[in-house]
């Protein structure tokens, strides 16, 4: 567990969204939506949630109704750097963290959900 609000917020995405806007459930078609639209290290928590790591202070500015930002004084679950697989209940990065400091724009995710939610509340869904 690390602390969110120093080096990085967590945007909490749900699962349903963000494959609605990948189109699949399968992890390695959803990580590649990820990594491409995101460009940044995202946490999958199997079952529940998503976690796109974006800049500290992103909880301040965000505005959009889809997912909550973890800010200062939350606690996020990090799996080990090795952990990239996918598993059936433990954490892992579904886009892992290339770079020092390359987070996720908080734009790209808030529009990642609007996709997602678009998908799931159209009539061909």
């Amino acid at each position: 567990m690390l602390r969110t609000g120093g080096s990085y917020d967590a945007v909490r995405m749900p699962l349903a969204l963000v494959h609605a806007a990948a189109g699949s459930g399968a992890e390695d078609v959803v990580a590649g939506v990820l990594a491409k639209t995101l460009e940044g290290p995202v946490i999958c928590h199997p079952r529940h949630w998503y976690y796109a790591l974006v800049p500290p202070g992103t909880c301040e500015t965000w505005r959009s109704a889809e997912a909550v930002v973890r800010g200062p004084g939350a606690w996020l679950g990090i799996p080990r750097p090795d952990r990239t697989e996918p598993t059936p209940v433990t954490p892992y990065w579904a886009v892992p963290l290339k770079q020092a400091g390359k987070l996720c724009d908080p734009d790209a995710v808030a529009e990642l959900l609007r996709v997602g939610r678009a998908f799931l509340e159209s009539p061909a869904s």
